[in-house]
């Protein structure tokens, strides 16, 4: 080995802190190919339907169960918990495992976590929806950094590709889980069929995703400059934004089915206007994201889509039978604000290390604040036999989320 060589391997070791490496093939970015953009499609896929699936028959569940209100609840809050606290050590795994292999990793724990979930009773409908909902959490916190590091020069549109399958697996999740139930035995079968799209995932994953060069390493000296995450005041707005918007999204996708059923749609319509919600998504993914990110700021575009979500939760407040086809479109171009929260976290950094730090925060602390949304829309409603309350609480958080992403939307650094 030579003088030099010497040097760069010192070098390494002193910035890492460590004696042993990982390997040069696990810290460089993974190759942006025509296959990895398949790849990052595929595992995006995956990241809704163990929530929509669910969601989508879920009073099916609670009755097959004989499971409480309070049950209920809980279980349509443990996913987004679950993100949260998962989410905290997607950047650990990366750095040990490499990004192939901690998404490869999340994709199997995804898979294993739907099948355990319809094998038992409620605990273990908790439990395994809690294991899937940790691969999720990895995906969620990971993939949005492969989209930055892999293609830093299409950043707009991958992301496009990434939010546009995301949202059509949760809508696929919704709209044909309820007409699998009969040709499948029931809610198990039905539910439990999505771990054969996340086993596909990862076998494409695992022949996709190659890295590339390691990037250069970061000195010990520059390490210790840089400030915490938690320390930096934009990184909370931007933590706030994220979770608000989250709060929003799974409170739809959790219980929007059930309300509707209450009054009076059929569950067929119900599970298909689930669907909608995030079908709309798709389109929107390959026209917004290119556009809002490539402007010095997305303020305007946050507010304006959050403008969506809060009248359709006005309609749904005062006349929810009247024009429910109607919330559901308003509601699916709100939550359009989604890919500009993967965004914002992209542009609001200047370097692949931060946009991993800062994406483990959003999603992390995120995702808990957005947890406490769909339990507490629950437990209110249970309370107060009344779906108003959980909405006028819906509509604040809504209006909390307009002024964080103005806030988060503005062109600066964290």
């Amino acid at each position: 080995m030579s003088i030099a060589e010497q040097e760069t391997r010192a070098e390494e070791t002193i910035a890492t802190g460590r004696a042993e490496e990982t390997g040069p093939s696990r810290r460089g970015a993974l190759v942006g190919t025509p296959l990895l953009v398949v790849g990052v499609a595929l595992a995006a896929s995956n990241l809704r339907p163990a929530v929509t699936s669910m969601s989508s028959v879920l009073g099916e569940v609670r009755d097959g169960l004989g499971a409480s209100a309070v049950w209920t609840s809980v279980l349509t809050a443990v996913p987004t918990i679950c993100f949260g606290l998962a989410a905290i050590a997607a950047p650990l795994l990366s750095r040990r495992l490499g990004m192939a292999r901690a998404i490869g990793l999340a994709m199997a724990v995804l898979t294993a976590g739907l099948v355990l979930r319809v094998v038992d009773g409620p605990w273990v409908v908790l439990g395994g929806t809690f294991v899937a909902a940790a691969g999720i959490a990895i995906g969620n916190v990971l993939i949005p950094v492969v989209v930055k590091q892999s293609f830093p020069h299409a950043v707009g549109r991958v992301t496009g590709v990434y939010t546009a399958a995301l949202a059509a697996g949760g809508g696929i999740g919704a709209a044909f889980t309820p007409p699998l139930e009969p040709l499948l035995g029931g809610w198990r079968g039905a539910v439990g069929a999505w771990a054969l799209l996340s086993l596909a995932a990862l076998v494409v994953w695992t022949i996709g995703a190659r890295h590339g060069e390691p990037e250069p390493v970061v000195r010990a000296a520059d390490a210790e400059e840089r400030r915490p995450m938690v320390r930096r005041p934009l990184a909370w707005v931007v933590t706030a934004f994220f979770g608000l918007q989250a709060c929003v999204a799974y409170v739809a996708m959790g219980w929007l089915s059930e309300l509707f059923v209450s009054v009076g749609v059929t569950r067929t319509d119900a599970g298909l206007m689930l669907a909608l919600i995030n079908l709309i998504g798709i389109p929107l993914s390959f026209v917004i994201p290119p556009i809002a990110l490539n402007r010095a700021s997305q303020s305007g575009w946050i507010v304006g889509l959050a403008c969506c979500s809060l009248a359709a939760v006005a309609g749904l407040a005062i006349a929810p039978a009247a024009a429910p086809w109607l919330w559901t479109v308003l509601l699916g171009v709100g939550m359009a604000v989604f890919p500009l929260g993967l965004g914002v976290i992209a542009l609001r950094t200047r370097e692949a290390a931060e946009t991993t730090d800062l994406s483990a925060m959003a999603q992390g602390f995120g995702y808990l604040i957005g947890a406490t949304g769909p339990f507490l829309f629950g437990i209110l409603h249970g309370l107060t036999g009344s779906w108003t309350p959980s909405l006028v609480l819906l509509g604040a958080v809504i209006v909390a989320e307009m002024v964080l992403g103005w806030v988060a939307g503005r062109p600066r650094y964290v």
